[in-house]
Protein backbone atom coordinates (compact mmCIF):
# COMPACT_ATOMS: atom_id res chain seq x y z
CA UNK A 1 0.00 0.00 0.00
CA UNK A 2 1.36 3.43 -0.92
CA UNK A 3 2.11 5.94 1.81
CA UNK A 4 1.08 9.59 1.70
CA UNK A 5 4.68 10.49 0.90
CA UNK A 6 4.66 8.21 -2.14
CA UNK A 7 1.50 9.79 -3.49
CA UNK A 8 2.58 13.40 -3.20
CA UNK A 9 3.45 15.38 -6.33
CA UNK A 10 5.94 18.22 -6.67
CA UNK A 11 5.34 21.09 -4.26
CA UNK A 12 4.17 23.49 -6.96
CA UNK A 13 1.83 20.90 -8.51
CA UNK A 14 0.49 19.93 -5.10
CA UNK A 15 -0.39 23.48 -4.08
CA UNK A 16 -2.01 24.17 -7.46
CA UNK A 17 -4.05 20.97 -7.12
CA UNK A 18 -5.47 22.10 -3.77
CA UNK A 19 -6.25 25.70 -4.73
CA UNK A 20 -7.84 24.78 -8.08
CA UNK A 21 -11.19 24.11 -6.41
CA UNK A 22 -12.83 25.89 -3.45
CA UNK A 23 -14.20 22.63 -2.02
CA UNK A 24 -10.66 21.27 -1.68
CA UNK A 25 -9.55 24.51 -0.01
CA UNK A 26 -12.44 24.40 2.46
CA UNK A 27 -12.02 20.69 3.16
CA UNK A 28 -8.32 21.01 3.89
CA UNK A 29 -8.92 24.04 6.11
CA UNK A 30 -11.42 22.00 8.17
CA UNK A 31 -9.15 18.97 8.33
CA UNK A 32 -6.23 21.13 9.49
CA UNK A 33 -8.25 21.81 12.63
CA UNK A 34 -9.98 18.50 13.37
CA UNK A 35 -10.95 15.06 12.15
CA UNK A 36 -14.00 15.04 9.89
CA UNK A 37 -15.83 12.92 7.34
CA UNK A 38 -16.99 14.00 3.90
CA UNK A 39 -20.53 14.09 5.29
CA UNK A 40 -19.54 16.51 8.06
CA UNK A 41 -17.55 18.68 5.66
CA UNK A 42 -20.45 18.83 3.18
CA UNK A 43 -22.82 19.85 5.98
CA UNK A 44 -20.46 22.54 7.27
CA UNK A 45 -19.74 24.18 3.91
CA UNK A 46 -23.21 23.64 2.44
CA UNK A 47 -22.12 21.63 -0.60
CA UNK A 48 -23.42 18.47 -2.26
CA UNK A 49 -22.15 15.36 -0.46
CA UNK A 50 -21.19 13.54 -3.67
CA UNK A 51 -19.08 16.49 -4.85
CA UNK A 52 -17.40 16.84 -1.47
CA UNK A 53 -16.79 13.10 -1.29
CA UNK A 54 -15.03 13.13 -4.66
CA UNK A 55 -12.75 16.00 -3.63
CA UNK A 56 -11.99 14.41 -0.26
CA UNK A 57 -11.01 11.18 -2.02
CA UNK A 58 -8.77 13.17 -4.38
CA UNK A 59 -7.07 14.89 -1.43
CA UNK A 60 -6.47 11.49 0.17
CA UNK A 61 -5.14 10.03 -3.09
CA UNK A 62 -2.55 12.80 -3.35
CA UNK A 63 -1.50 12.45 0.27
CA UNK A 64 -2.89 15.82 1.40
CA UNK A 65 -5.05 14.11 4.03
CA UNK A 66 -5.04 10.69 5.68
CA UNK A 67 -7.70 8.28 6.91
CA UNK A 68 -7.73 8.06 10.70
CA UNK A 69 -10.79 5.93 11.47
CA UNK A 70 -13.98 4.40 10.09
CA UNK A 71 -17.40 4.26 11.76
CA UNK A 72 -20.45 2.17 10.90
CA UNK A 73 -23.52 4.39 10.52
CA UNK A 74 -26.87 3.14 9.22
CA UNK A 75 -25.25 0.10 7.66
CA UNK A 76 -22.62 2.14 5.80
CA UNK A 77 -19.02 3.03 6.60
CA UNK A 78 -18.21 6.68 7.28
CA UNK A 79 -14.55 7.56 6.81
CA UNK A 80 -12.90 10.22 8.95
CA UNK A 81 -9.80 12.10 7.78
CA UNK A 82 -7.31 14.65 9.05
CA UNK A 83 -4.68 16.78 7.34
CA UNK A 84 -1.35 15.03 6.81
CA UNK A 85 0.61 17.27 9.16
CA UNK A 86 3.48 16.17 11.35
CA UNK A 87 4.04 16.97 15.06
CA UNK A 88 6.66 19.56 16.04
CA UNK A 89 10.15 18.41 15.08
CA UNK A 90 13.18 19.74 16.93
CA UNK A 91 16.38 20.88 15.23
CA UNK A 92 18.24 17.67 16.05
CA UNK A 93 15.47 15.44 14.65
CA UNK A 94 15.10 17.68 11.59
CA UNK A 95 18.83 17.42 10.80
CA UNK A 96 18.58 13.61 10.82
CA UNK A 97 15.82 13.52 8.21
CA UNK A 98 16.59 12.96 4.57
CA UNK A 99 16.27 15.93 2.16
CA UNK A 100 13.21 14.21 0.66
CA UNK A 101 11.52 13.85 4.05
CA UNK A 102 12.23 17.49 4.95
CA UNK A 103 10.82 18.57 1.59
CA UNK A 104 7.70 16.48 2.10
CA UNK A 105 6.98 17.92 5.54
CA UNK A 106 7.61 21.50 4.40
CA UNK A 107 5.30 20.99 1.42
CA UNK A 108 2.47 19.71 3.61
CA UNK A 109 2.77 22.61 6.05
CA UNK A 110 3.00 25.21 3.27
CA UNK A 111 0.02 23.68 1.49
CA UNK A 112 -2.03 23.93 4.68
CA UNK A 113 -1.10 27.59 5.21
CA UNK A 114 -2.14 28.41 1.63
CA UNK A 115 -5.47 26.63 2.10
CA UNK A 116 -6.16 28.52 5.34
CA UNK A 117 -5.39 31.91 3.76
CA UNK A 118 -7.55 31.25 0.70
CA UNK A 119 -10.45 29.97 2.81
CA UNK A 120 -10.26 33.15 4.92
CA UNK A 121 -10.26 35.35 1.80
CA UNK A 122 -13.26 33.51 0.34
CA UNK A 123 -15.19 33.93 3.59
CA UNK A 124 -14.24 37.66 3.61
CA UNK A 125 -12.61 37.18 7.00
CA UNK A 126 -8.99 37.96 6.13
CA UNK A 127 -9.41 41.74 6.14
CA UNK A 128 -12.43 41.90 8.45
CA UNK A 129 -10.29 43.14 11.34
CA UNK A 130 -8.55 46.49 10.90
CA UNK A 131 -5.66 45.29 13.09
CA UNK A 132 -4.96 42.09 11.16
CA UNK A 133 -1.23 41.61 10.51
CA UNK A 134 0.35 40.95 7.12
CA UNK A 135 4.01 41.71 6.45
CA UNK A 136 7.15 40.37 4.89
CA UNK A 137 10.75 41.52 4.66
CA UNK A 138 13.37 40.70 2.05
CA UNK A 139 16.95 41.03 3.31
CA UNK A 140 20.55 40.04 2.72
CA UNK A 141 22.08 37.99 5.55
CA UNK A 142 25.29 36.32 6.63
CA UNK A 143 25.33 33.10 8.66
CA UNK A 144 25.21 35.01 11.96
CA UNK A 145 22.23 37.02 10.76
CA UNK A 146 20.45 33.86 9.64
CA UNK A 147 20.93 32.37 13.09
CA UNK A 148 19.53 35.50 14.71
CA UNK A 149 16.53 35.41 12.37
CA UNK A 150 15.62 31.80 13.12
CA UNK A 151 16.09 32.42 16.86
CA UNK A 152 13.73 35.42 16.66
CA UNK A 153 11.13 33.28 14.88
CA UNK A 154 11.44 30.56 17.54
CA UNK A 155 11.00 33.16 20.28
CA UNK A 156 7.93 34.51 18.52
CA UNK A 157 6.42 31.01 18.35
CA UNK A 158 6.94 30.52 22.10
CA UNK A 159 5.16 33.82 22.80
CA UNK A 160 2.30 32.84 20.47
CA UNK A 161 1.92 29.48 22.24
CA UNK A 162 1.64 31.34 25.54
CA UNK A 163 -0.97 33.72 24.11
CA UNK A 164 -3.06 30.79 22.84
CA UNK A 165 -2.86 28.97 26.18
CA UNK A 166 -3.87 32.03 28.22
CA UNK A 167 -6.76 32.81 25.85
CA UNK A 168 -8.02 29.22 26.12
CA UNK A 169 -7.94 29.43 29.91
CA UNK A 170 -9.91 32.70 29.89
CA UNK A 171 -12.50 31.29 27.49
CA UNK A 172 -12.97 28.21 29.68
CA UNK A 173 -13.42 30.36 32.77
CA UNK A 174 -16.06 32.50 31.04
CA UNK A 175 -17.74 29.61 29.23
CA UNK A 176 -17.14 31.24 25.83
CA UNK A 177 -16.19 29.61 22.55
CA UNK A 178 -14.01 32.42 21.14
CA UNK A 179 -13.16 32.64 17.46
CA UNK A 180 -10.58 30.80 15.29
CA UNK A 181 -7.39 32.56 14.26
CA UNK A 182 -4.16 31.62 12.49
CA UNK A 183 -0.59 32.80 13.08
CA UNK A 184 2.00 31.74 10.53
CA UNK A 185 5.63 32.71 9.98
CA UNK A 186 8.29 31.60 7.52
CA UNK A 187 11.97 32.25 7.12
CA UNK A 188 13.75 30.84 4.07
CA UNK A 189 16.54 31.45 1.58
CA UNK A 190 15.16 33.47 -1.30
CA UNK A 191 15.40 32.51 -4.97
CA UNK A 192 16.18 35.84 -6.64
CA UNK A 193 14.57 36.72 -10.00
CA UNK A 194 16.96 36.05 -12.84
CA UNK A 195 18.87 33.36 -10.96
CA UNK A 196 19.57 30.30 -13.11
CA UNK A 197 16.79 27.81 -12.65
CA UNK A 198 17.77 24.40 -11.36
CA UNK A 199 15.69 21.25 -11.61
CA UNK A 200 12.26 21.40 -10.03
CA UNK A 201 12.13 19.80 -6.59
CA UNK A 202 9.82 16.82 -6.49
CA UNK A 203 8.56 14.90 -3.52
CA UNK A 204 9.11 11.13 -3.39
CA UNK A 205 7.13 9.14 -5.96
Amino acid sequence: MQTAAQKLKGLDELVVFVVQHPIRVDALAILNEREASATEIARQIGEDLKKVGNHVKALATHGCIELVRTEKKRGASEHFYKASLRPHIGDAEWAQLSPQARHEISALVFQSIVAEVLASFRAEKFDSRLDRHLSWRAMKLDEEGWGELTEALDDSLERIEGIALRAEERLCERGESGFPAIAAAVGFERALPGRARGPRLFLPT
